[in-house]
């Protein structure tokens, strides 16, 4: 059971408009969403910077997840990145004073919004096509990258979720 006394995502059953070889990613990621808003309800913005045995920040994961959950996304759709995805990821990290925690996860929350209307929408037979990453364009495949953006996803999550219990226990 999760948090909310509900079963995890993937128990609820297969979602509508999402093909079934993309189940998985989505359940993930509506997972994740589900997860990180409860866990930073009430997170204090003072604490959204601070490191743990300097480790990434509470900020950080948030940006970066939502970051690489775009930029994931677009290459899934066999297309390179704009010049504000690439000024995204340089300021990812970079301290913002007035950033506050409900902006940071009302953007995952757009990004997971986003995703899943990519997924709703993917046809199943470019799932093994090819696809590049990043300035090397280094070798994948669309499905490759949306199983990747959901297990960076749930890694980062459960990252942030470390550091958020440790930042509000030394408070």
């Amino acid at each position: 059971m999760t948090m909310n006394n509900k079963p995890e995502v993937w128990l609820r059953g297969p979602l509508k408009n999402i093909p079934a070889l993309l189940q998985p990613v989505a359940h993930a990621l509506l997972q994740a969403r589900e997860e990180l808003n409860e866990l930073m309800n009430d997170f204090p913005d003072a604490l959204l910077w601070q490191k743990v045995a300097d480790m990434a920040s509470p900020a950080f994961h948030l940006q970066h997840m939502a970051g690489v959950l775009n930029r994931l996304f677009t290459y899934a759709n066999g297309e390179g990145l704009t010049d504000y995805q690439l000024g995204y990821l340089k300021q990812e990290g970079q301290p913002q004073e007035n950033i506050k925690s409900a902006d940071l996860v009302h953007h995952f929350n757009l990004q997971v919004e986003s995703a899943m209307q990519q997924l709703s929408e993917a046809d199943e037979n470019i799932l093994t096509q090819a696809r590049e990453v990043g300035r090397s364009k280094l070798p994948s495949t669309a499905l490759g990258l949306y199983v990747h953006s959901a297990e960076h996803t749930m890694r980062h999550l459960g990252q942030l979720l470390v550091t958020v219990k440790v930042l509000k226990e030394l408070t």
